[in-house]
Parts: structure tokens; sequence; C-alpha cells
């Protein structure tokens, strides 16, 4: 499948094919986000992963804020078949993910060549018309984090020089290749641009970077793949691979449901904000709640068990117009919430108190909206006094009003009254006695799980509400089961009905 519609020369114009990496149960997040910021069409996915085609630069990529990592999309296709034939057939499919569709290649390189140039001549006139100004307070600390992570990164690249070694010895053998075209690269450095002088593709040096899963990651490494690929590459097209600084790096992610080939974007995560100093709830979750509150401006919005502020940090800077509270009894908990405050520039936006989350100093109905992720694991056993957080969130909401809470499953056992959980849910949120996998792909090689996403997700949120009934005057109208890395949660928005009493 070509990545980009009516060829090479049709550029950003006709709009490029994307697709992002996102955390299970997210996805319906990110499909929204990208019809809503990026105009984006032909929006499908897949689990973990969604593909859209859209005309926007990278100035507007990189506001996405439900996307694990940003990819320029070079084929999609079916997954390939371990079971029925040899290691050294499959090797031979796999180089010929490049040399059965060279110009797919072609076409995404070129699109990406020209998303960069686009972004760096928006970076050098921004330069030019920028004054010198003060570095702000907390900006150290973020170029800190951002040289650990350069750091960690270039210990990786180590282990692979040998790898780098035996990918070219291993092509040296093959012979002397010829280039098949000339063109100009550039090279994307931590979310911006830099030129790099490369007018001929013997100029170009790259990496591959793969992920293997299912079957196929019984049968192969990551790192055979990417030998395989590297060699295809480096025969097809004349590049010389570098794995510690090269202008270009492909992933391949190959599992038991499809095979897709695309080059990363930008060099950091996307979720990876360089406004907070100190992580806590993933970004990406903290984002989806609040995208799902309806913020407006003017609103008053509580996170009654604040933690580091990440949910409201996330919130503020999406919706600034709003006038943002965090609680919490931990002083290391708001200390360090307040240290990104500073760091993000938001210390005047969001006002910390020191109060329990069960005697909150607000009058009755005085909050529009309340998001919260409510704690739990080994080191937080709240136990039954759930029921009475949920009771004072529900007193200080007015009317009509919302709360998002992110909760585990035992928090929706406690809860809805039983101590038995039910049939387990699967990533989407739908019941787990069927695979919900299976079909994402079509024998064309095309998502099958399109525009619009409403009904397959609709059955997921339904299974789930039903699960939980209403909290005295809080009725529960939406549900999300999510991914936290090794355990899920779900978020659940309310909203209430009437005032307790009535």
């Amino acid at each position: 499948m070509a990545a980009v519609p009516g060829g090479r020369r049709s550029g950003l114009a006709a709009g490029a094919r994307f697709f992002c990496t996102a955390g299970r149960g997210l996805e319906p997040f990110l499909m929204r986000e990208v019809r809503s910021r990026l105009a984006a069409t032909q929006v499908e996915y897949i689990s973990g992963k969604v593909f859209f085609t859209t005309c926007s630069d990278l100035n507007m990529l990189k506001k996405l804020k439900s996307a694990e990592r940003l990819f320029l999309l070079i084929k999609k296709q079916l997954p390939f078949n371990v079971s029925s034939v040899s290691k050294g057939k499959i090797f031979n499919e796999m180089q010929r993910l490049t040399n059965d569709d060279p110009e797919s290649w072609l076409n995404a390189i070129s699109i990406w060549k020209n998303l960069l140039e686009l972004d760096a001549k928006k970076v050098k006139l921004s330069q030019k018309n920028a004054n010198p100004l003060k570095r702000k307070v907390g900006e150290n600390d973020i170029i800190a984090k951002k040289l650990k992570t350069e750091r960690m990164q270039e210990i990786q690249e180590k282990k692979e020089c040998q790898l780098e070694k035996q990918i070219e010895e291993e092509t040296l053998e093959q012979g002397n290749f010829t280039t098949k075209r000339d063109k100009s690269q550039e090279e994307l450095q931590n979310g911006g641009a830099e030129a790099v002088d490369t007018h001929n593709q013997n100029d170009l040096t790259f990496r591959v970077s793969c992920r293997c899963s299912g079957a196929i990651a019984k049968t192969f490494t990551a790192q055979e793949v990417g030998r395989v690929i590297g060699i295809a590459l480096m025969k097809q097209f004349g590049w010389k691979a570098d794995l510690r600084n090269p202008n270009l790096e492909i992933f391949i992610h190959l599992s038991d449901i499809y095979s897709v080939v695309g080059i990363p974007v930008f060099r950091v995560p996307l979720a990876s904000r360089a406004y907070i100093k100190t992580a806590g709830l993933r970004s990406t979750v903290a984002w989806a709640m609040a995208s799902l509150a309806e913020i407006k401006a003017g609103a008053v919005v509580l996170d009654p068990m604040c933690g580091l502020g990440t949910i409201l940090l996330e919130a503020a800077k999406e919706w600034p117009d709003v006038y943002y509270v965090g609680a919490d009894v931990s002083d290391s908990q708001l200390l360090g919430a307040c240290d990104n405050l500073k760091a993000a520039g938001l210390k005047d936006k969001i006002e910390l108190l020191k109060v329990s989350v069960i005697e909150l100093p607000l009058p009755s109905e005085s909050v529009d909206i309340i998001i919260s992720d409510i704690p739990f694991g080994k080191k937080f056993k709240l136990g039954k006094d759930i029921k009475h957080i949920i009771q004072e969130m529900e007193r200080v909401l007015r009317v009509g009003g919302t709360i998002v809470l992110l909760l585990s499953e035992d928090h929706q056992r406690r809860l809805k009254g039983c101590e038995e959980s039910s049939v387990p849910l699967n990533s989407k949120g739908s019941r787990t006695d069927k695979p919900g996998s299976t079909e994402c792909l079509n024998p064309e090689g095309k998502a099958a799980i399109s525009e619009p996403v409403s009904s397959s997700f609709a059955a997921s949120n339904q299974e789930c509400l039903d699960r939980m009934p209403p909290l005295g005057s809080l009725v529960p109208v939406e549900c999300y089961r999510v991914s936290l890395g090794k355990t899920d949660a779900l978020i659940y928005k309310y909203k209430k009905s009437h005032s307790p009493g009535q």
C-alpha cells in the first residue's frame, strides 16, 4: 500500500498518510483528536495504532496530545505467515517490502523531506524575528531531562554498533549497488529540523528499528529483521547504515495481524512533555481524561487528589481560560506539583491546597468540573473510603456538572457494591470471550475499522457502563478501559443530574 495517494508529486497538498502509536484504549481519543485538530480524513485504527491522512505541517502535528509517537507511513500490509514456510523464504518476503514497491519508499522520503524543509524555514524565520529572552524558571531542569534521554539513547546505540558493522559487511559481500535516484534529505533533531547536505542518495544514512510480537517474535529477533531490511535498503537505494547518528530512521512492526513500516517524524516521543518536570500519571491518559470533561472558558475545575498535578497541567495547557484548583494531603506530592507548575509556567493558573478529599473547604455545588485519578495499588488502600470520597466530590459539584474519574477494577467493584468481579474486560472495554483484534486487516491490507469509529466503540462503552450504576446523583455517561502499563484502569465520565436529597 502506497503511503501517499496520487503519487510523489502530489506532496502535502494532497495529504500525507501518517500513523500514531497509542496506549491501549486511547485509540478513540486519538481518532477524535486527529479529526478535530488536523482535519484528518481516512481515519482508521488497529489495536495500538491510528492511521490518518492530513495536510497539516509539523507545527500542527506536534500538538497531538493523545499519541505516543508519530510516523509517516510507508507500507501497511497483512502479516507474514511464519507457520508453514521456511525461515529463508520469510527473509525473502521481508526484502520484498523494499524491492517490490520502491516508489512508495521514494514517495515517503519526498514527503518527509518536504515536511522538514517547511519546518526548517519556519524555525529560521522565528529565530530571526525573536528577541533574546531570559531563560524561564525550570528551563535548566527541562534541558537536563532531555539530555538524560539522549544519553540513554546513546547507550542503546552503542550496543547496536556491532549489528551495524555486520550489516555493512554482509552488504559489501553482495556487490556494488547503484543509486536509484538523487534526493536531498534532512535530519530531524528533538522536534526541530536541521538541514543535511545529502544531494546524492549514497550520502543518506539510516538505521532500522524493529518490533516483533506474536508468533513472528518466536521465530525472529528484532535484530534479525533489522539486518534483513537494512541490507535490502542498502541494495535497493545505496544508503549507508549508521546506528549512532543517522539522517533517517525506519520503523518496522511485525505482528500476527499486520506489518507496518514508517518513518518516525520526531525523535522525542509526543508523549514526553517538555513542560512536565516530574512525571506522574501518563500524560496521554491525563489529557484524555481532560478532553472528556467538556472544559469551557470561565469554568471552575477541581482535582481533589491532584498528586503531582499532571491532569491539571494537561488541562491548563489546552484550556487556559479556566480557574483550576488542585488539592492533596501529601506535602511531598504538593511540592512536586508546585515544581511542575513552575517549570510549565502555570504557577499563576493553578491554585494548590493542602486538604483532605473527604473534607474539601468548598461550598456545595461550587465546582463545574472534577477530574481525578483515584489512587490505587499497594501503596494506597482506600477500601470503603472510596464511597466517602465520591460523596464529597458529589457535594461540591454543581447540578449539570461533569466528573471524570480514573478507577481501578477494585474501585469499580466497591462502588458497585459487590465483592465478586464479573466477566473481565479486554483492552477496548468489551468482554474477553472473543478476540477483538483478529479482523483488523482485510485481504487488501487495509484497516477494516475506519470512519466512523462510533459503532465499534459504542458497544464496548455500553457494556462498560452497564457494569456501573449511578452513584447517588452521579449518572455514568461514558466509560473507557485504558492501559497504564502493567495494569489497566477505567475512565468513567459522570453527569450530576440533581442535588442530593431531591
